[in-house]
């Protein structure tokens, strides 16, 4: 159990291996459990030294404040063990995540991948109505809200029976509070595109063309308007949560982009 007052951590969950580059994965706003970011990440350690930004649940704070810790813990890192490459992978809330961080701390990364971006949130009715009346829902509904959401975050026909129990499991792990207070800093999320738009790092943007839960497809070809050096890949069969479906390996479409240095294998 996580005591009261922890704070964001990297996990590792492969041997690490400073010769690779650093790669560091920001998960959904409630994939805090190892089995789900396993799944997400696997393959990935064939080419990247892996850390997997994780908020305890406790962690009660603003976009401003993970930026910072984010960046700190990257530093540490960097410290501990120089790269000459650091890529920046962020997975819907992950993706806010990540564009605030490189609004403020740009020069840290060398690529950048952005997962069906929760950036588009706001744009969407139903959600930011649903977020405002969140906190006034009663417990019980809290907890079988999960079962409810599950057809949404992906088509359950492309998930192993690992892949579901993970994802169940992941998106009944916070607290309501702490999925409320998620929720609120989605809803206040802004861009700052003008900053995004002096980016000249590669970023690769991918999109699911069958989300049901945000636009992902249309966020994906905004963002590569802001974005000078973008290039876009669309999913046409995946649901938002496409890392956990068995058929989606972020590993083999970053070898399919070109986004994997050759050294690095």
């Amino acid at each position: 159990m996580l005591s009261k007052g922890s704070h964001p951590y990297f996990l590792t969950t492969q041997p690490c291996n400073p010769n690779h580059p650093l790669f560091i994965f920001l998960p959904g706003m409630d994939e805090t459990g190892k089995e789900s970011i396993c799944i997400q990440t696997a393959g990935l350690e064939v080419a990247f030294d892996v850390r997997s930004f994780v908020i305890p649940p406790d962690e009660l704070t603003t976009w401003d404040e993970m930026t910072e810790e984010l960046a700190s813990l990257i530093q540490i890192e960097l410290e501990k063990a120089p790269r000459s490459s650091v890529y920046l992978c962020g997975e819907s809330f992950g993706g806010c995540l990540a564009l605030k961080v490189l609004e403020k701390f740009p020069q840290l990364f060398t690529k950048v991948i952005l997962i069906n971006s929760a950036s588009s949130f706001h744009r969407v009715p139903w959600l930011n109505f649903g977020s405002m009346l969140f906190p006034y829902t009663p417990k019980f509904f809290y907890k079988i809200s999960s079962f409810v959401a599950l057809p949404f975050l992906a088509h359950l026909n492309r998930l192993s029976p690992a892949g579901k129990q993970a994802l169940l499991q992941s998106t009944s792990s916070a607290p309501k509070k702490t999925a409320s207070q998620r929720l609120s800093l989605m809803r206040e999320f802004e861009l700052d595109e003008k900053k995004l738009s002096q980016i000249t790092q590669r970023v690769l943007l991918i999109g699911s063309k069958e989300d049901r839960l945000l636009p992902s497809e249309a966020e994906a070809q905004h963002l590569a308007k802001i974005f000078p050096n973008s290039q876009l890949v669309i999913l046409p069969d995946s649901g938002h949560a496409c890392l956990v479906e068995a058929d989606t390996n972020l590993y083999q479409i970053l070898l399919s982009e070109k986004f994997i240095d050759v050294s690095c294998i």
